[in-house]
């Protein structure tokens, strides 16, 4: 069996965790390695078994233990070329990743070996670059989507492909404008470069939902400006507004923040 754990979900850390029996990997390492291998425990999987970690963006919350993780458990790290230059250079990873095994990301497939390859798509936010990833693992096919200020064709095509899509949903519009955020901020997340909306968030599922797509995960939830509630609710409506059969099909949740998700389970398709 696949499968899949969110060890840490939001602005105080990111990291997510696909695997099965013989061999997993992180996307993201935005908590520390004790915690990571910790949760990984708790749930019967043990570190050894973590062959590399993909990275998103250079954003503090999604690589604020890579330099440790990579450095200290000696896990190969794999990136674009133009965020490994920036990782060189930031305080969380220089200096640390010289030792580990650095794997640069083409804009294709990926071949890790005959039963994981992967593709990175470029998403808007306002890192150094963003990217999102399309992971197929023995057979069960990943989206992930963890940042992004604005909808892309790709996001929508590589959505349109998943069975499992992890998706930011990180704020309610109405909750952010009536916020205590400072209107800097406020244009920041909504200006096209900063985050997903509930709204928005819909519009992918809308566009992008297809029968063989059988889990939505919310991710990166803002702790100030949405709900977990609000935004399942939210999702679901747009699930029953594709079809009926959609929402009752789909296994939708909301990925928590502080701690890890439960483990979900795909069966393999090779």
């Amino acid at each position: 069996m696949v499968k899949f754990v969110s060890l840490s979900s939001g602005s105080n850390g990111n990291c997510y965790y696909i695997g099965n029996e013989y061999t997993g990997l992180l996307i993201d390492a935005g908590i520390g390695p004790r915690t990571i291998k910790k949760r990984l425990l708790e749930r019967g999987i043990p570190m050894n078994t973590i062959k590399f970690v993909l990275v998103t963006h250079d954003h503090i919350d999604h690589i604020k233990s890579l330099g440790i993780l990579a450095d200290r458990v000696d896990i190969p790290v794999y990136a674009t070329e133009r965020l490994h230059t920036a990782l060189s250079n930031h305080f969380c990873t220089r200096g640390k990743l010289g030792g580990c095994v650095r794997k640069t990301v083409l804009d294709q497939f990926n071949v890790y070996d005959e039963n994981i390859r992967f593709i990175p798509f470029v998403v808007p936010h306002d890192a150094t670059q963003t990217v999102g990833y399309y992971i197929e693992f023995y057979g069960v096919k990943f989206t992930f989507v963890t940042d992004a200020g604005n909808i892309t064709d790709d996001i929508v095509k590589y959505s349109s492909k998943c069975n499992a899509l992890i998706l930011e949903s990180n704020y309610d519009l109405d909750m952010l404008l009536g916020g205590g955020y400072t209107p800097e901020l406020k244009l920041r997340i909504t200006k096209g470069n900063g985050h997903l909306s509930n709204e928005q968030t819909c519009s992918i599922i809308r566009r992008a939902r297809h029968k063989e797509m059988s889990h939505i995960f919310l991710c990166h939830l803002s702790e100030n400006n949405n709900t977990p509630s609000i935004a399942v609710k939210s999702a679901f409506q747009a699930l029953e507004s594709v079809a009926k059969d959609a929402a009752r099909d789909v296994v939708l949740l909301p990925l928590p923040r502080r701690t890890a998700s439960d483990i979900f389970e795909f069966q393999e398709r090779v």
